[in-house]
């Protein structure tokens, strides 16, 4: 939801500063990081898809069965304990 709105605000103009600004004003600190500018220059570049795209390499992607498999076992695991557990990202597993 948040990059279609970066892309309205590069279709209106605003800087990714300003944009990135108003959208912590709005939702908070947490909206989105120095990503903004990225996502900015993609737009600039004529790339105006706001889905992620598919990543060259090993993947990393599990089944969310074995992440409750893990949640079930002890609920009280971190985000690094699971990460680690499946060998992935931490932002994989807060993303689920």
């Amino acid at each position: 939801h948040l990059r279609e709105i970066l892309l309205r605000y590069f279709i209106l103009k605003n800087s990714a500063i300003e944009s990135y600004r108003s959208l912590v004003e709005h939702y908070g600190d947490n909206a989105l990081s120095e990503r903004s500018g990225e996502w900015f220059q993609r737009f600039k570049n004529g790339d105006y898809d706001v889905k992620d795209k598919e990543r060259s390499g090993a993947s990393n992607q599990f089944e969310d069965e074995k992440l409750e498999t893990l949640l079930n076992e002890d609920p009280h695991q971190t985000l690094k304990e699971l990460s680690e557990s499946l060998n992935v990202d931490e932002s994989t597993i807060s993303k689920r």
